[in-house]
């Protein structure tokens, strides 16, 4: 139901302030402190921890105090190192306060990336849990009540965040910095300013939230979708709830939190959205909004869950880390979807100018495919102690209007005028969310010194996708087993590289292909290998099925034909690992849950993961099934 009367008014002159791009996050923040600080700011499930916006508020502010103590500076980047949580929000608000700019770091990257980090990015001062703790409960009541006060002394003058700890930051002031994958082996730091963030959030045509919402936190830290979860959420006066990923929940279990929780507002990577809608495509029904990005959105996908329960809006999010988030949107709908073989990334968000343009920086004609580049207070201040980099990717706008980032994205404009996105301009790779230079992934391979070539290549597509590396070894090598070399590199890239850019299959090649012109024929080494049934002209995979009836196969014959169609092989052994044919965390709840559907018995992801083998999970599953009354 749209606001009336005062509350219109009040949200009306919300939104222009919202909007003004002048204020920084922590004044817009502060509005809904003031105006209804008993709201819910943050909510946690697992542990049950709440705060309100008030608490909030005081919280952070012993955040900006200890960091003002410790001397951080106007700008200064602070490392964050907390998983998602309550600590989480009440940290990023702290920085934001003190004047600082975050760095999420991600737990599960090796510690050399970590400190590799760290470096880079100059940072003097981590946050950790134990910052973070609360040992004077009075003195947390009595910054409470501070806020109280300051709210009351504020009442109708400007709104605006009362003096104290806080550093005005605003407009090109850093907010925080993402580390993504470098080209040549070095991780990138992109510097998102105040004003970046004030866009995303302001007058948001493609997602609104509004106080009251409970919009889930369900990112890693580091992955820039938490700049949504969490500032969208808190500049509206909505909720952040600090969700669990799909993956750490059965299926069914994670929908049901949904509709406990009133979620009404999520954000899935692509990669995820896709394994639900082919589980649980009615999943989503409770929601009202669901946004979606990281990757390419499967057209078969989206019209699988607006055929069987969808969301009030469903949203197809387009956006590099430079760009904040999102710089296009597209609403999928039966009608918006109708004819079309491909989903658009649509259209530019608001404050958001969008141009496709040839090599020389040029607008390409109506309907011709160029480079996307993207302008706008949402782009990006540039790279972190990389000028050079800087200038190459964040170059003037050919309508004069400031800077646009080239994002390396190959586009073109539909009829209808919605973009449509066709491929990389480079060798960029985007894998569950995650974006992975396969430069850097060849480097870092040859840099361990086993091997003489390395060639890097996403393969598949949607929750089947993974990253594969063929190499050539150092002539002598003995490392054993034909398993030797590929557990020897593994090895090697955990202590250097995060665990997404470790390719997960190896092919190990006795020597190089050449094409016509000399070059390495790069299409022929990851060519799939021809099967039997093809060498005598028969169709690829012919005889394989998944339909076969259970008093057909036997539980064994069940759990392989399962195995197969889930992680799209044609030919198994009973000795292959999940992992080392493909397997992930998603398509392990795609594989548990197809089981218990097709066995009728508990299967969890964990029994999938655990599982040395195939044969291994064959028996796990044949106990239970040999269990059963």
């Amino acid at each position: 139901m749209a606001p009336t009367g005062a509350r219109a008014a009040e949200r009306a002159q919300y939104e222009h302030e919202r909007g003004r791009g002048t204020a920084g996050l922590s004044e817009l923040v502060w509005r809904h402190v003031r105006v209804r600080p008993e709201a819910c700011a943050v909510h946690s499930p697992g542990t049950g921890e709440s705060l309100t916006y008030r608490q909030l508020w005081a919280r952070s502010e012993r955040v900006a105090a200890g960091l003002a103590l410790r001397g951080v500076e106007r700008g200064e980047v602070v490392a964050v190192d907390l998983g998602r949580s309550v600590d989480l929000v009440v940290a990023l608000l702290g920085v934001v306060r003190a004047g600082g700019a975050y760095l999420p770091l991600d737990a599960h990257a090796p510690a050399e990336r970590r400190a590799l980090l760290l470096e880079e990015a100059g940072v003097r001062t981590t946050l950790t849990a134990a910052d973070l703790e609360v040992t004077d409960a009075r003195e947390d009541e009595d910054r409470a009540a501070a806020v109280d006060r300051a709210g009351v002394d504020a009442a109708g003058v400007d709104g605006t965040v009362p003096r104290g700890t806080d550093v005005r930051a605003a407009g090109d002031d850093p907010c925080y910095v993402n580390f993504t994958s470098g080209s040549t082996g070095r991780p990138k730091g992109v510097v998102v300013p105040h004003r970046a963030v004030v866009r995303l959030v302001s007058n948001a045509r493609y997602c609104a939230v509004e106080p009251g919402d409970r919009v889930a936190n369900a990112s890693n830290p580091a992955f820039d979708a938490t700049t949504f979860e969490v500032w969208h959420t808190l500049t509206a006066g909505a909720a952040v709830v600090v969700f669990p990923a799909v993956t750490e929940l059965r299926l069914d279990d994670w929908a049901e939190l949904v509709r406990t929780e009133g979620i009404t507002t999520m954000f899935l990577t692509t990669s995820l959205f896709h394994m639900v809608a082919r589980e649980r495509p009615g999943a989503f029904r409770d929601l009202r909004t669901v946004v979606v990005g990281g990757e390419q959105l499967d057209l078969a996908a989206c019209l699988r869950v607006l055929a069987e329960g969808p969301p009030g809006r469903l949203v197809n999010g387009y956006g590099p880390t430079e760009t904040t988030t999102f710089a296009t949107y597209y609403d999928c709908t039966p009608d918006s979807l109708a004819g079309r073989d491909r989903v658009p990334v649509g259209f530019p968000l608001q404050d958001t100018a969008v141009h496709v343009l040839d090599a020389d920086l040029r607008p390409v004609e109506p309907g011709a495919t160029g480079e996307l580049c993207v302008g706008g207070p949402g782009v990006a201040l540039g790279y972190l102690n990389r000028p050079d980099l800087t200038r190459e990717r964040f170059v003037p706008a050919p309508d004069g209007d400031g800077p646009v980032y080239r994002t390396g994205d190959l586009a073109r404009v539909l009829p209808d005028g919605a973009l449509e996105v066709l491929g990389r301009r480079d060798r960029q790779v985007k894998l569950r969310g995650f974006r992975i230079e396969l430069e850097e992934v060849e480097r870092a391979v040859l840099a361990t010194g086993l091997v003489d070539s390395a060639f890097a290549e996403k393969l598949g597509e949607g929750p089947s996708a993974y990253l594969a590396c063929a190499v050539l070894p150092v002539p002598g090598a003995d490392l054993g087993d034909a398993a030797g070399l590929p557990a020897a590199l593994e090895g090697a890239l955990a202590r250097s590289l995060p665990a997404y850019v470790v390719p997960t299959r190896w092919h190990v090649l006795g020597g190089l292909p050449y094409g016509p012109t000399g070059k390495v024929d790069r299409a022929a080494i990851f060519a799939p290998p021809r099967s039997p049934a093809e060498e005598d002209g028969g169709i690829p995979g012919e005889g394989v099925s998944t339909t076969d009836e259970p008093a057909l196969v036997g539980v064994a014959g069940q759990v392989e034909l399962v195995w197969k169609d889930v992680l799209g092989v044609s030919a198994v052994d009973s000795l292959d690992n999940f992992f080392d044919v493909g397997g992930n965390s998603i398509l392990a709840i795609q594989l548990a849950s197809r089981l218990r559907e097709r066995l009728a018995v508990d299967v969890e992801p964990t029994d999938v993961l655990l599982a040395e083998s195939l044969a291994e999970l064959a028996d796990r599953v044949g106990e239970r099934v040999s269990a059963k009354p």
